[in-house]
C-alpha cells in the first residue's frame, strides 16, 4: 500500500545549517507522530536506498538547505514543475543534490514519480562544523513545519476530491517565499525571483 505523503528531510547535522531539513523533519515527527497518512523520514545526506520510499509515496515533500541567494532563514517552496526546474538547473551545485535528481530519475523510470511533489528550501548561513543550526535557520524551522503541513493538508483535500476522477495534476507551479517581499502582500511566486542554487 502506498504512503499517502512522504516528508523527507535532508542534510548533515554536523555541518550547521546543512542539517536544516533533518531538524525540520524531526520537529514534524515529534509534533505529528499520530498521523497515519504521513511518513516523516530523516534522509540524512541521501542514498539510493531512499528510491523505494519515494516510489512508494503518492505525494512527496523534500525539506533541505538551498542556496536561494537571499538572507539566512529565508524559506521558499518549489512545487511540481517548479521543483523539477530548480533541481535541474542547479544539479552541479552539490553531490547531495545530484543524488536527489538521480532518485527522481529512478522514480520516473519506474513510472512512480509522485504527481504531487514539492521542495521546501531554506537559505543557510553557516555550512561548517557545528552540531546546531544558526539562530536565523532555527527560527525558520517552525515556519517550515507549518508550510509542510499546509501542503500535506491541501494535497489530502485535493486527493479526496479527485477520487474516481483520474490522476492528480502534476506540476502545479506555486513556488512560495518567506519572508514575503514588501510589495507582495502575502507570498510571491518563486518565478519572479528566478531560480537559485542548492547549498
Amino acid at each position: 500500500m502506498k504512503t499517502r505523503t512522504l516528508v523527507l528531510g535532508l542534510g548533515n547535522t554536523l555541518l550547521g545549517d546543512e542539517g536544516a531539513g533533518v531538524y525540520a523533519v524531526r520537529a514534524l515527527q515529534e509534533k505529528h507522530a499520530n498521523l497515519t497518512h504521513v511518513e516523516f523520514l530523516d534522509g540524512g545526506t541521501l542514498s539510493f536506498t531512499l528510491a523505494g520510499s519515494i516510489e512508494d509515496a503518492e505525494n512527496l515533500i523534500v525539506i533541505d538547505a538551498a542556496q536561494l541567494k537571499d538572507k539566512p532563514g529565508t524559506v521558499r517552496v518549489f512545487e511540481g514543475e517548479d521543483m523539477d526546474r530548480f533541481l535541474g538547473s542547479n544539479r552541479k551545485s552539490s553531490v547531495h543534490e545530484v543524488s536527489l535528481m538521480d532518485l527522481m530519475a529512478i522514480a520516473i523510470l519506474a513510472e512512480s514519480l509522485p504527481a504531487r511533489r514539492a521542495l521546501i528550501g531554506i537559505q543557510p548561513e553557516y555550512l561548517d562544523w557545528s552540531d546546531a543550526p544558526t539562530d536565523a535557520v532555527a527560527r525558520a524551522i517552525p515556519l517550515v513545519c507549518d508550510m509542510a503541513m499546509d501542503l500535506v493538508n491541501r494535497w489530502q483535500r485535493e486527493g479526496r476530491s479527485e477520487q474516481g476522477a483520474g490522476t492528480p495534476r502534476s506540476g502545479d507551479a506555486t513556488g512560495r517565499e518567506w519572508p514575503p517581499a514588501v510589495d507582495s502582500g502575502i507570498f510571491q511566486t518563486a518565478g519572479r525571483h528566478g531560480g537559485g542554487e542548492r547549498a
